[in-house]
């Protein structure tokens, strides 16, 4: 049987709250805040709920151990917390820390005190939110490295009742179909073949670079 990820998740604002409501699904949640409040609201949703301050480190080392798989640091505005309570995980010698950072120099001392990822969840929303408010057809994407992603676009009218073949999606947009996701019965195609006809309840999952979905947006192939 799989064992369970073991993560905990400090500091219990709007997003920790979701977070470590999510996790739980799936994950063993030790939710930690010093506001006892918010510890009875959510101890029923997660496997311990503890409340102390996470910037003790006594208290911190009593609960958190270097076998934890992940914590995910969510406190709020103190920028002097965070730090603090991800050097004390790094003392500690968990391995995976991510933490909520509030701007750029904050995340570049939270990298130097031993985050191992730092997170900016307000400007990922609104980079995400904005990209599908500019291409309407955009339904969720994955940023990758050096400009690509992997998109999920629902089918263009003009590309409903063709082939894959026939659209030639890789040279016309220098996008690659890596699975089609239909409605209609509800199923996913995985690598798709030439002869795939596209409907239009289908979304496709494409990877590539933004340029190429501009291209798609506005029907028009790349240039060069």
């Amino acid at each position: 049987m799989k064992t369970k990820k073991r993560i905990a998740v400090i500091g219990l604002g709007h997003f920790g709250i979701h977070l470590a409501r999510a996790l739980a699904k799936e994950c063993e949640v030790i939710a930690i805040d010093r506001n006892e409040h918010i510890i009875n609201e959510i101890s029923e949703d997660v496997h311990r709920a503890l409340c102390f301050d996470a910037r003790d480190f006594a208290n911190l080392a009593s609960v958190i151990t270097a076998e934890i798989d992940e914590v995910a640091v969510c406190m709020g505005t103190s920028l002097e917390a965070s730090i603090l309570c991800t050097l004390h995980l790094r003392r500690i010698g968990v391995q995976r820390i991510r933490v909520r950072a509030m701007s750029d120099d904050h995340a570049s001392i939270l990298l130097a005190v031993g985050a191992t990822e730092v997170v900016f969840p307000e400007r990922e929303t609104a980079l995400r939110l904005a990209r599908q408010i500019i291409n309407g057809n955009l339904l969720d994407f994955i940023p990758l490295s050096e400009g690509y992603m992997v998109m999920e676009v629902a089918a263009p009218e003009s590309f409903c009742g063709k082939t894959l073949a026939e659209l030639d999606i890789r040279n016309r947009f220098g996008l690659f179909v890596i699975a089609v996701k239909e409605h209609v019965p509800e199923r996913t195609v995985f690598l798709p073949g030439p002869d795939f006809m596209i409907k239009p309840s289908d979304a496709l999952l494409i990877i590539g670079k933004s340029d190429g979905l501009n291209a798609i947006q506005s029907g028009e192939a790349k240039r060069g």
